[in-house]
């Protein structure tokens, strides 16, 4: 079976065409890939303005998310929200973050295991303070998941996490077990041959 080359992803109130990219050989199934860093200024400013939207009433005093595509969401998040800093978990061990809070994690779109890292000289961007996390899409909640452990860790009051998209799978139900709201702009499926 060949599958489509795109689909029309209804994020907040934008329709973009995502690429349709094939897993496996032969491919079994196929995912709608969502790259933040392909899509306008204007489109990733409206949809951060919508995500905040959601989330407006529980009075967020800091945004964080994870590298990379979370991040452009995650700076508009925080500008709609009026909230004039944000924390990035990075994936790449740069050399200041030798001693760094650190937690694995896995992902449908990356291949092997990754580590996120928290850089101890950001611990007051979200120690004791009402936490949104924010990336853009999710599937499995790994990411998601590892990024929760490192901002409890931290110290962070996790009020809630924010996706442009949620892709079919696992990873509200386990996120919203974790006791945190999910919230997201739209749904995107996971296509089968």
């Amino acid at each position: 079976m060949t599958f489509p080359a795109s689909y029309d992803a209804q994020i907040g109130s934008q329709t973009v065409a995502l690429p349709v990219i094939p897993l496996g050989d032969p491919p079994e199934k196929a995912i709608c890939l969502l790259m933040t860093i392909d899509h306008g200024v204007a489109f990733i400013e409206t949809a951060g303005r919508e995500l905040a939207d959601l989330f407006r009433d529980e009075g967020i005093e800091a945004v964080a998310t994870a590298a990379t595509l979370g991040i452009p969401v995650a700076i508009e998040v925080a500008r709609a929200l009026g909230i004039d800093d944000y924390l990035v978990l990075q994936k790449s061990n740069k050399v200041h973050l030798g001693d760094a809070l650190a937690a694995d994690l896995s992902s449908i779109t990356s291949h092997g295991s990754q580590r996120l890292l928290l850089d101890r000289r950001r611990l007051g961007a979200v120690a004791g303070r009402r936490t949104l996390f924010i990336d853009d899409v999710i599937s499995t909640g790994g990411s998601a998941l590892a990024s929760l452990r490192l901002l409890r860790e931290a110290g962070a009051e996790i009020v809630g996490a924010g996706f442009l998209l949620e892709e079919e799978g696992p990873g509200r139900a386990a996120i919203e077990a974790e006791g945190v709201a999910v919230r997201t702009l739209g749904r995107i499926p996971i296509l089968t041959a």
